[in-house]
């Protein structure tokens, strides 16, 4: 795989490009937020110092429980009198002066297990990150009048060995900015932090990464945000600061070329981390829509749909007859004999109840006829 070529600039000289050298494999691993978030986080704990309260804090007193009958609680009182402090509750996480809940202890897991290859993994991810511009940007690094990214400087810069040169290299490299920056962040720190030996916090700025030093970090190490590392020594912690990827870093070119060397290409292992391979992407392509538009893609997949043909709509077989014929087709001569049967009962029905109109017709007919006549008759004696 070919890989791009990437500037050498003279510190000593503004946009002076002295060489070029290859672009490192690690800078083309995958750029994983996650896994990178991921190890910051068990890394950083893994820096904290133990600290629990005092066995025998809120136990430092000779108290008793009243017992019942003198309407107050059972918790045990301080003895003695003549002082506010004689008669008060004692031992309960309740209680002014009282022990806490669930004391500290200092035998708490403090430390995190790390997977030395997802560590690496992370470091990898980090390195190929501080070479996209948009991510560094979008750290805050103030990087708008650097040339290129990654910024590789020449070997002449492990001779620098004067702060005020140091300041000067920065400034014709267009990295002051980011520097400035950093320098003005400087504030006091919120909370009870400030009384306990970090009385400041102040914003990250360019981390200078070398190879080998001759007097190169003495010359940086007291200017605002300036971090220095040895390539050996790249830690996540320098390379991501606080898990978000993207930090401005300054390259010698000793440094730069290896890179290689220390974490491997795709044709070849890591020299210095055994075992290591950098991981592949996924992908080699991610722009999914050119994939997706392209000719070979296009003519094996079917043609675009037009229009979507309607959803026909349910029906319940148990009352519609055309769905229940479609799913039984002996119910259409059943649904017919059934009609057949009720046309038949209907005329039977309608005939036997004219016969019994009539035949009620002609009982009230003689009813009338037999009192006409018995009215006619007259009185009957016996």
């Amino acid at each position: 795989m070919s890989r791009p070529l990437v500037s050498v600039y003279d510190p000593e000289l503004n946009d002076a490009v002295v060489g070029t050298v290859t672009l490192p494999a690690v800078f083309t691993a995958p750029i994983r937020s996650d896994v990178v978030h991921y190890v910051h986080t068990l890394m950083a704990k893994n820096h904290r110092q133990a600290y629990a309260v005092s066995e025998n804090a809120g136990h430092q007193t000779p108290a008793e429980s009243w017992g019942t009958g003198r309407a107050v609680s059972r918790i045990p009182r301080v003895p003695g009198g003549g002082t506010s402090r004689s008669g008060q509750g004692a031992f309960g996480n309740m209680c002014r002066r009282g022990r806490m809940f669930a004391p500290t202890k200092i035998w708490r897991r403090w430390h995190r297990k790390i997977s030395v290859n997802q560590r690496r993994y992370a470091v990898s991810s980090a390195l190929a990150a501080t070479a996209v511009s948009a991510l560094v940007f979008a750290r805050g690094h103030r990087i708008e009048q650097v040339p290129e990214l990654p910024l590789v400087l020449s070997d002449s810069l492990n001779a620098v060995s004067k702060t005020k040169d140091a300041k000067a290299v920065l400034t014709r490299v267009g990295a002051i900015a980011d520097v400035e920056k950093a320098k003005d962040s400087k504030k006091i720190r919120r909370g009870v932090g400030k009384s306990r030996n970090r009385r400041y916090v102040q914003r990250k700025g360019p981390l200078v990464v070398y190879d080998a030093s001759e007097g190169l970090d003495r010359a940086f190490r007291n200017i605002p945000g300036v971090d220095l590392s040895l390539v050996e020594n790249l830690s996540l912690l320098d390379l991501a600061p606080g898990g978000h990827l993207g930090r401005f870093i300054i390259w010698t070119k000793g440094a730069f070329e290896k890179l290689d060397s220390l974490f491997g290409t795709y044709e070849e292992a890591a020299e210095h981390k055994n075992g290591f391979n950098l991981p592949r992407s996924l992908m080699s392509n991610a722009d999914l829509a050119r994939i997706i538009n392209s000719d070979e893609i296009q003519s094996i997949v079917k043609p675009a749909v037009k229009s979507v043909p309607a959803i026909p709509r349910k029906t319940n077989p148990l009352k519609n007859s055309a769905a229940k014929i479609a799913l039984n087709p002996y119910h259409a001569t059943v649904k017919a004999r059934e009609l057949a049967k009720q046309n038949i009962d209907k005329a039977a029905k309608t005939k036997a109840i004219k016969a019994k109109r009539n035949e009620r017709k002609q009982f009230a007919g003689r009813r009338r006829a037999f009192f006409a006549a018995a009215s006619k008759e007259g009185e009957v004696t016996f």
